[in-house]
């Protein structure tokens, strides 16, 4: 990929080396490059790509998210960074975020729970499961045992996976790599989710390395983590059980050699264009009185907790109500 005047050429190039026709890419229809594979490029186009505020993030073979190139920050507050990091040093204050993120996230999972339970996939056992936990959340006394419990709701929300998708089994969630079908589904799409919320922090005054239910340092970008929890039941994991229950991502789509399971280049390319247009739908928001894309209500969530970190307005997690 390179500059071709004030626009991007991208020229495919075949594991022999043999270039194939260019492909002109208007830069202002660009949000983002997802880079799945090997990609040649110099710093001409890395200075353009900042000055555009195109960010550029990096999967390896085994479709881990790796990195981010991303343009300078444009929107720095010395005030919003004093507090952001006053609101992670002073325990009861990180505590309360931590236990509103989590809540809104086990909210959301239950969300979908509840549409399949009420379509003849039982998940009773899951909800009853998750609500009890979700009773535990205001009661915890610190990061470590509210990360316990927000471990075991996510188990009993994994367990209903088995009820909800048809034709793949699960089993136990197994990361690097994954063991299965849904598994490789899961990563992949919960990288995506990560790197969207990250460019959505990069839009605002946040810094995405302070957060507070995950542990900064952990992740260079923690505070996308964190978020992340939110949006990965209402985004994510209602494009995988689309996906799979639907046929349009199917067994074919997927390499189980070597005791491990990715997605073929086929797959990856049909669950990247349902992420991209599940992104771009709208819902009608019941507080502004207007529709907003999805990936809209990803920038709102960084805004909310702006201004609950500057003392604004009290943070709401999002939670959907369809």
């Amino acid at each position: 990929m390179s500059r071709k005047d004030n626009t991007l050429k991208f020229t495919p190039v075949d594991e022999d080396g043999n270039a194939g026709t260019p492909k002109y890419i208007p830069v202002e229809t660009v949000d983002n490059l997802y880079v799945f594979g090997s990609l040649d490029a110099n710093s001409a186009l890395y200075n353009f790509l900042g000055k555009e505020h195109v960010s550029v993030h990096f999967f390896d073979y085994y479709e881990h998210y790796t990195g981010s190139f991303t343009p300078k920050d444009y929107l720095l507050a010395g005030k919003m960074l004093v507090a952001q990091a006053d609101a992670y040093m002073k325990p009861k204050k990180r505590l309360a975020i931590a236990q509103k993120l989590t809540d809104g996230a086990a909210f959301n999972m239950i969300k979908n729970l509840k549409y399949y339970n009420n379509r003849e996939k039982d998940t009773s056992t899951q909800i009853a499961s998750i609500e009890t936990l979700m009773q535990s959340i205001s009661c915890a006394t610190d990061i470590e045992s509210l990360m316990g419990i927000e471990g075991n709701i996510r188990m009993s929300y994994y367990d209903a996976f088995a009820a909800i998708i048809n034709n793949f089994e699960m089993g136990q969630r197994t990361k690097r790599p994954p063991s299965n079908e849904v598994n490789a589904m899961i990563s992949f799409v919960n990288s995506m989710c990560y790197t969207l919320c990250l460019d959505m922090i990069y839009h605002t005054q946040l810094n995405p390395t302070i957060s507070f239910l995950h542990q900064p340092g952990e992740r260079r970008y923690s505070l996308a983590l964190d978020l992340a929890e939110i949006f990965k039941p209402i985004l994510a994991d209602r494009l995988i059980f689309s996906l799979l229950n639907k046929k349009q991502v199917r067994e074919c789509d997927f390499d189980t050699r070597l005791n491990k399971c990715l997605l073929k280049d086929s797959g990856r390319k049909t669950v990247v264009k349902a992420w991209d247009e599940k992104l771009n739908e709208t819902i009608k928001h019941r507080s502004l009185g207007r529709n907003v894309s999805y990936k809209h209500l990803v920038k709102l969530e960084c805004y909310k907790l702006a201004k609950h970190i500057l003392g604004m307005e009290e943070y709401k997690p999002f939670k959907a109500w369809w």
